[in-house]
């Protein structure tokens, strides 16, 4: 609890700072948004591995079931690797290239998932026929 408030007043000194240079300086700006971004993801990733022990725990509950938690996890790293990317290009002003990653993101993910949708659909063949 503690390190999230850390990052959480990170975050705001640090947006705190970049609206000071922003009619100065606004290169100067722009590039301290892209360090907090940097920073408080690699948090996020710090906090991840800590996250993926527990994962270790729970495929050893899952069995045969393990690739569905790979899944999981895959179409976890996309969606935050997307917003962040996304969220990155709209602070620059890309709201295009912004837009384009999003797209980008939701495609990944379903493709992603179309392993479980096809064990899904052989269950019930298996189940009906």
């Amino acid at each position: 609890m503690t390190e999230i408030i850390k990052v959480g007043m990170l975050g705001i000194v640090g947006v705190l700072v970049a609206v000071q240079f922003r009619t100065q300086k606004p290169e100067y700006s722009l590039s301290i948004g892209l360090a907090l971004g940097v920073l408080v993801f690699g948090y996020a990733l710090k906090e991840f591995k800590a996250l993926a022990g527990q994962f270790d725990q729970v495929k050893g509950y899952l069995g045969d079931g393990e690739g569905y938690l790979a899944i999981l996890l895959r179409v976890i790293g996309i969606t935050y690797i997307c917003e962040f990317s996304s969220s990155v290009c709209k602070d620059a002003g890309f709201g295009t290239v912004a837009e384009q990653i999003e797209v980008l993101g939701k495609l990944s993910v379903m493709i992603a998932g179309l392993p479980i949708l096809f064990a899904l659909i052989e269950q019930m063949q298996a189940f009906l026929g």
